[in-house]
């Protein structure tokens, strides 16, 4: 089953990516600060940032691939510690 994106987090990532490490930073900030009580937007958040690290990774942007790595292991750790029974089980499930 493809997943189906909700949000914009791949296009406005895609955007910041063209502008450097300084906007890619400023556009997880402001993502993370409005969505993060949203379980299903936190979820394609995480999973935007990781696919992100791969993305840069395999291009041999290493710098970009580090900083979307470190974005990812902050959003799995808040997702780790502050959900909590089905949005914790949805995490889960989606990030399987």
């Amino acid at each position: 089953m493809a997943y189906e994106f909700q949000t914009t987090f791949w296009q406005d990532f895609t955007i910041a990516d063209a502008f450097g490490a300084s906007a890619v930073k400023d556009t997880y900030k402001r993502a993370f600060a409005e969505w993060k009580r949203d379980v299903v937007y936190v979820t394609e958040l995480a999973m935007v940032l990781n696919w992100k690290c791969w993305q840069h990774y395999e291009d041999g942007r290493r710098a970009l691939s580090e900083l979307y790595a470190d974005l990812y292991h902050k959003v799995d750790g808040w997702c780790y510690d502050n959900l909590e029974g089905d949005e914790l089980r949805y995490y889960f499930e989606v990030t399987d």
